[in-house]
């Protein structure tokens, strides 16, 4: 029986990073005709990256109903609304402008408020949303994920905050917007997605036990990591 303490891991590995795209773009398609069935609607977190904004790109032909999609987001930098480092701008221009979304169903955090001010109204907004289906995050070279860095309140207690202010960020910007830890481990779906010998390290320092941020998220049924071979550590 998995304790409170411990991380369930499904490690998905493919030769390439086109190859991971496909599958990843292909499984995010299932869950969401899944939940469109089921509920009438899809509530999904987005992360920013490289790897996040190919498959955001291969999602342009997926066959939906756009209409009944909600989109949200794991983390921001707190940087003007249309400057091009934002990850909800690079959503936007790698997929969103592309699909009939509802304008009213789509919630960048208002980084551009400043962190403490957008992390309380997008603690507001996750607390007014039906749920989350699907999360997207990415992996630092330092085991980062969303905007939680080594050396930073994670927020992995259960009265935790839902979103939480970064300052201190290690990478540029320095001030950030986050979801917690706790926030990032309630979907019953996360997909983590890894690419490039790069974060050989991170991943290794992962299954060897290391308290990465990471390894803090701890959903009930588990995490999904999708890996190229590169990012592999062997």
């Amino acid at each position: 029986m998995q304790t409170a303490t411990e991380q369930l891991r499904r490690w998905h590995l493919y030769p390439d990073a086109d190859m991971l795209v496909r599958h990843a773009a292909a499984a995010i398609g299932r869950i969401a005709h899944e939940a469109l069935s089921t509920h009438g609607d899809f509530h999904l977190v987005l992360a920013g990256g490289s790897t996040p904004i190919a498959i955001y790109k291969a999602l342009r032909e997926l066959d939906t109903d756009w209409s009944a999609w909600h989109l949200y987001w794991g983390d921001e930098r707190c940087l003007p609304i249309n400057e091009a480092e934002r990850n909800s701008r690079m959503a936007f221009e790698a997929w969103l402008d592309h699909v009939p979304v509802l304008a009213s169903q789509v919630h960048p955090m208002p980084a551009e408020l400043g962190a403490e001010a957008a992390a309380s109204a997008y603690a507001r907004l996750l607390t007014e949303a039906k749920r989350l289906d699907l999360i997207h995050l990415g992996l630092g070279e330092d085991g980062h994920t969303a905007s939680l860095f080594p050396d930073h309140d994670w927020g992995e207690a259960t009265d935790a905050p839902l979103v939480l202010p970064v300052h201190d960020s290690p990478k540029p910007p320095p001030d950030r917007v986050s979801m917690s830890a706790r926030a990032l481990s309630q979907s019953p779906q996360v997909f983590m997605y890894v690419t490039g010998k790069g974060k050989r390290d991170a991943i290794r320092r992962w299954r060897a036990g290391d308290n990465i941020p990471a390894s803090a998220i701890k959903p009930a049924q588990g995490i999904d990591i999708w890996l190229d071979e590169a990012a592999w550590p062997g």
